[in-house]
């Protein structure tokens, strides 16, 4: 890992949000340093990295990480303003469609969710997504399956929320025996769905591979409601894979998941199916 990447991130040219909190905190880093009567050269040298660096966050091309930040505010003697910069940085670093549905599922009271291909996003472990995202092609780059994990376990805090949402999650078998990254990541995602699954809020449901009928052959399905009433969906079967709030695309959003749960093993059955799973594994 070079320097960069090991105390920054590399900004994101098409989020102009993003770009515009980067500039603004680089410019408070260079007022802070300045005041402080340091050259950029002393200030890498007290950081521990080199004048680049200095200068690329500063001008606004990194984006630094939580530790460069807690060591400026040290070095700075800057009174908690670098520390404060930390919260804005840290949605930053996540790509703009990952930070614009995790604000939608952080609002969201209900969450219905069938992912026909992998265990769902919410629900993997940081192994199980690494070796997801290392097998994208083209290839990700370290840095980039860095970012990308970083993002899909910060969308956890979903389960944390008071009160928390009711989430439902439907998973074919297929996926669940599947052992992508191997029998050890599979066994640890494995028992991480046994533990969610123990939330009172949480219902985890498998997809038998022997049913003979199955409504989610046209894909994935999401559904998201809302404590005003509203909702969003999103399948790759209406509407290309684009949100929807419109009430007769919703309907057959909920219609087909209504089906799928029906059709899939009670959460009961699931979680004995997946603890079987679990001694084969």
């Amino acid at each position: 890992m070079s320097e960069d990447d090991e105390a920054s991130w590399a900004v994101d040219p098409d989020d102009e949000w993003g770009m515009a909190v980067i500039a603004t905190v680089g410019r408070q880093l260079k007022l802070r340093r300045e005041a402080a009567g340091m050259r950029a050269c002393d200030f890498a040298v007290a950081m521990g990295y080199g004048e680049d660096l200095v200068y690329k966050v500063e001008g606004g091309k990194r984006i630094p990480r939580p530790g460069y930040l807690k060591q400026a505010e040290q070095i700075l003697d800057a009174g908690g303003l670098v520390a404060a910069m930390q919260e804005d940085v840290a949605k930053v670093r996540y790509p703009k469609n990952v930070r614009d549905l995790a604000k939608r599922e952080e609002k969201a009271v209900e969450l219905q969710l069938y992912d026909p291909l992998h265990v769902h996003g919410l629900l993997q472990t940081p192994e199980y997504a690494r070796a997801l995202f290392r097998m994208r092609r083209p290839a990700y780059t370290a840095e980039e399956m860095e970012q990308g994990v970083a993002a899909r376990m910060a969308r956890k805090s979903v389960f944390e929320r008071e009160p928390a949402p009711d989430l439902s999650f439907v998973q074919d078998e297929w996926a669940l025996r599947r052992p992508l990254g191997g029998k050890s990541v599979l066994r640890g995602q494995l028992e991480h769905l046994l533990k969610v699954g123990q939330l009172s809020s949480v219902e985890i449901q498998v997809m038998p591979m022997d049913r003979e009928e199955h409504a989610g052959v046209d894909g994935g399905i999401e559904v998201m409601k809302f404590g005003d009433g509203a909702a969003v969906g999103r399948s790759p079967a209406l509407s290309h894979g684009r949100p929807v709030c419109d009430p007769k695309l919703l309907r057959i959003l909920e219609l087909r998941y209504g089906i799928i749960r029906g059709q899939a093993l009670t959460p009961r059955e699931s979680a004995a199916f997946i603890e079987d799973l679990l001694g084969e594994t």
